[in-house]
């Protein structure tokens, strides 16, 4: 009885270390082919949207942030409208144009400041009650209205009365009517009755508590400049710090609990969102020339690049600086491309830390279901600026900033 007690307990163990060592070896193999996350802070938001066939992620980012907000704060749900912010700003915007005699930006394109400059100056309302669907789709499509909006501009411009008209602002805003609809001036929601400016006032969203940061050189750190980008068509000023310090800010703040407005390059070759991932690959590293070095170092540069965007790997990444950003801005290399939502921090397999990005093109073709991951070289890298809650700055920072 003994021996038998004796031989159990042996194969139990030896199925035991055995059915560990397959694990630890299917992970091993997991890990050979791709990426694997492990979350360290996730932050809750709300429903993944899409942006469709609209250049208005700027609205899409800055609105998932203010709602993102409201679940910081305590309060409900929200499903904010998108289009009642395109619509202000466009009308906006073709002010600024003809003021500049068209020698300015005018589009689809905007900033996060531009959201909270509409809920500043009219309020808010729920997407329920300005969807801007009203040309037959469910999502946005804006690609005649933008070019009708541009037309209508450049018209006005052309100036064929030799003055201007008192109307011509009328009629532009007569044509954002036909495309997006009109905003109401009163609505019920909730079985209560607000304007705009009231919803806005209950929710107790403040513009003001809202700043945007960046990081570049070719003005002095610690002070604030005009961004030179043409989305930024209302010159707002942004605040400008090192590099160091931009990437303490966003840990500080998804750490504490604050989404943060991420508005980056997604053009580049290290982005692949059908991965959902985002990376920096250094094609020169030493550890790449060591899969397979011989092969590796007969390779062009061009064959490197189909290897490492395959994506089937973890890969060693560059070690970004303040000049390599710089480089990177002055070249044209990093664009005023796209704005979404940082909303958490992971790890991946080898510890590195990445960030969990929500984006605005819907959950198709992801694998992470609208979300995906951006490590820490990427976003030293391709960041152009952010938008974060004050308070959510490290108070040394803070206090340098005068904010």
């Amino acid at each position: 009885m003994k021996k038998s007690f004796v031989l159990l307990i042996s194969l139990v163990l030896i199925f035991s270390f055995a059915g560990k060592a397959q694990e630890e070896k299917k992970e091993a193999k997991k890990a050979d082919s791709g990426y694997t996350f492990t979350m360290v802070k996730q932050l809750p938001v709300t429903s993944v949207k899409n942006q469709h066939r609209s250049g208005t992620c700027w609205s899409y980012s800055a609105i998932a942030f203010l709602e993102s907000e409201l679940l910081r704060m305590g309060k409900d749900t929200f499903d904010l409208s998108e289009m009642f912010c395109v619509r202000h700003a466009y009308s906006d915007k073709a002010t600024l144009y003809v003021r500049f005699y068209g020698k300015h930006n005018f589009g689809g394109g905007g900033a996060a400041h531009d959201v909270t400059n509409v809920l500043r100056d009219y309020g808010m309302v729920p997407n329920e009650v300005y969807s801007g669907n009203v040309i037959g789709e469910d999502k946005p499509v804006h690609g005649e209205m933008d070019a009708v909006l541009q037309a209508d501009v450049d018209a006005v411009v052309k100036n064929n009365n030799k003055k201007l008209t008192p109307v011509w602002h009328k009629g532009f805003d007569g044509l954002l009517d036909a495309y997006l609809g009109t905003v109401p001036e009163k609505f019920n929601y909730k079985g209560k009755e607000y304007t705009p400016k009231s919803f806005a006032d209950m929710l107790g969203l403040n513009p003001d508590d809202y700043v945007e940061i960046t990081s570049y050189n070719h003005h002095p750190f610690w002070s604030k400049f005009i961004l030179e980008v043409p989305d930024n068509w209302i010159m707002d000023k942004v605040n400008n710090v090192p590099m160091e310090d931009l990437m303490r800010i966003i840990d500080n703040s998804v750490n504490e609990g604050y989404t943060v407005v991420w508005g980056a390059d997604v053009s580049e070759k290290g982005f692949s969102w059908k991965n959902g991932i985002a990376v920096v690959p250094d094609k020169n590293a030493p550890e790449m020339a060591g899969l397979e070095r011989a092969k590796w170092e007969k390779m062009s540069d061009a064959d490197k690049d189909k290897l490492i965007t395959k994506f089937d790997r973890v890969m060693p990444e560059k070690k970004i600086t303040q000049e390599m950003r710089q480089q990177e801005f002055d070249n044209w290399q990093t664009t005023d491309d796209h704005g979404m939502l940082i909303t958490g921090i992971a790890k991946d397999q080898n510890g590195d830390v990445f960030y969990l990005v929500k984006n605005s093109w819907g959950t198709d073709g992801s694998p992470y279901k609208g979300y995906f991951y951006a490590s820490t070289p990427y976003v030293q890298l391709k960041t152009m600026d952010i938008m974060v809650h004050k308070n959510a700055i490290p108070k040394d920072i803070r206090k340098k900033l005068g904010l």
